[in-house]
């Protein structure tokens, strides 16, 4: 079969046919039935970070997309996308007509996968111990607008809000609000290590070494009930070093699929190459990319900095160079594809001009060349993002403006330096928690935000975030959200770079790796299986 690649729309959900070669059955893997998923991202347990799966503590792509196999949620994003849909739950809804009082009612029957049965208490225990723990990775925010949580017998659940809130439903679509069994979470501390005890399609078994998985083995759950039709026995994920080892491993058919993340060079070879047996799958994505500024630190205090650095970087140049069609220059936190959206950095800044930077600096007394740091992780964010911000630092560099030195760390380190508040200007990126404008905005903006900032404006806060919450209509919502972006391109706590595309490469005897993403980021392995290959 000839290598293709599929370009999907953002409703994946809505097509029909799915891709399925024709032939023999060779090559599919040698690890017996398990379908191979290689990706880079790390799971490690540290000192600072020992309870990376700990739905409680949990908060970036890689470990969600673990969690998301195995424990479950009273709702669930669509594959199609749209609004939640009951998942856990037999049915959900606003109760009020202010959007403070939500309720649910749980399936029946409901069971964790060691056979404890689920009941309406199960689900208060969970969300409260999130709330109660308060981990430093920010995770409980999104629960934030809970007040208090009720259960009417075994299978009904009442949330009270504080405040009015129609992202809600999103949010118990996360997993931070997942139903963990009470038996094995304690109630006021994170449970250590990477097992996980949950009612998804899958349970878990980890291969560790070194306090790192190697391997994550997948088993199908008997006990789930939910939306998910579950189309094989047993996934493998496999974590590599790099993504070259994990490419090669595609090519020599050690494994099935890969996905994130591959490097540009990679998905440029896989979109030029012709009759080979492994197909590229091209996907519209809702991450991003930012540098995030510490606004306390003296280096970047003066907003005057912050906002010539938005003035020189060129965001075209950057794509262009680093991630060539992977990937668009981005003008807002919120992404183009998402309501709400507004070029609030474009229409502050235009095209970058170095003598328009000068005249910032200049303005508010700001001696030149200003020396800052960008620290970026080295192993979390794919291969390109070194080549990344040596670009940055070139561009801030050549104005004669700055005086910029990069520095890379692995995840394990720099993601607790990053809470602490140890660096100046650093690189993160964002995967959205559901997608919806808020959720580009709220969690770096708002009380408790995830990236520890000392940023906060009181508009937004107070007035911007909760008046944005309260129109179910999203699009009635976008006054708010784009007040917000407006004041985000003025102040530039954080500058938005790019908005990325998403890969994934799969052997052709794999069925269903068209639908293995959602639009989110969201991995799904219960939608592989196992064609023939020809």
């Amino acid at each position: 079969m000839n290598r293709k690649t599929l370009v999907l729309p953002a409703v994946i959900g809505l097509l029909a046919p799915v891709l399925v070669a024709c032939g023999g059955s060779e090559g599919e893997g040698k690890s017996g039935d398990a379908i191979i998923v290689g990706t880079t991202d790390g799971f490690t347990a540290s000192k600072e970070a020992p309870a990376p799966l700990d739905p409680a503590y949990a908060y970036d792509v890689g470990t969600w997309n673990i969690l998301r196999q195995t424990v479950q949620t009273l709702m669930v994003m669509p594959n199609g996308g749209g609004d939640p849909a009951p998942e856990a739950a037999e049915e959900c809804g606003f109760s009020d007509s202010g959007n403070e009082r939500y309720a649910c009612t749980l399936r029946e029957d409901l069971k964790f996968a060691n056979g404890d049965r689920i009941t309406a208490e199960d689900v208060k225990y969970s969300i409260e111990r999130a709330l109660k723990i308060e981990s430093d990775s920010g995770v409980f925010a999104l629960l934030s607008t809970i007040d208090t949580v009720e259960t009417k017998g075994d299978r009904e659940v009442i949330f009270h809000l504080n405040t009015a809130d129609a992202t809600f439903p999103f949010k118990l679509s996360t997993p931070v609000a997942a139903i963990i069994d009470p038996d094995d979470y304690p109630k006021d501390k994170l449970r250590d290590g990477f097992d996980v005890t949950g009612s998804g399609p899958y349970t878990l078994k980890t291969e560790v070494k070194d306090d790192k998985v190697v391997k994550a083995v997948f088993t199908k759950n008997p006990n789930y009930k939910g939306t998910s039709e579950v189309k094989n026995d047993k996934v493998e994920l496999r974590s590599f070093d790099s993504a070259e080892d994990m490419g090669a491993a595609l090519e020599e058919g050690d494994i099935d699929m890969m996905t994130r993340t591959m490097s540009p060079s990679q998905i440029k070879k896989l979109q030029d190459d012709s009759g080979t047996d492994i197909d590229l799958i091209e996907q519209p994505g809702l991450e991003i990319r930012y540098l995030a500024f510490n606004t306390n630190d003296p280096s970047v205090k003066t907003k005057a900095v912050r906002q010539a650095m938005a003035q020189v970087i060129n965001r075209s140049e950057l794509t262009a160079k680093v991630y060539g069609s992977g990937a668009d220059p981005l003008y807002s936190l919120v992404p183009a594809t998402v309501t709400g959206h507004a070029n609030s950095f474009f229409n502050k800044y235009g095209d970058p001009d170095v003598s328009k930077a000068e005249d910032l600096l200049t303005e508010a007394a700001v001696t030149t060349p200003v020396k800052l740091t960008l620290q970026y992780t080295n192993d979390h964010y794919g291969p390109a993002t070194k080549e990344e911000f040596e670009m940055l630092k070139e561009q801030l560099n050549d104005s004669g403006l700055f005086k910029v030195d990069i520095k890379g760390e692995k995840w394990a380190t720099f993601r607790p330096n990053e809470q602490k508040g140890d660096y100046e200007v650093y690189g993160m990126g964002w995967f959205p928690d559901f997608p919806d404008a808020d959720n580009y905005l709220a969690p770096f903006l708002d009380k408790d935000n995830t990236l520890g900032s000392p940023y906060a404006n009181s508009k937004i806060r107070s007035n911007l975030i909760p008046q944005s919450r309260r129109e179910a209509d999203r699009l009635t919502a976008s006054k708010s959200i784009e007040e917000i972006q407006s004041i985000v391109a003025e102040d530039v706590p954080i500058l938005p770079l790019w908005q990325g595309k998403q890969y994934i490469a799969a052997r052709d005897h794999i069925t269903g790796a068209e639908y293995a993403l959602n639009s989110s980021a969201t991995l799904q392995l219960w939608e592989l299986g196992r064609g023939v290959s020809g």
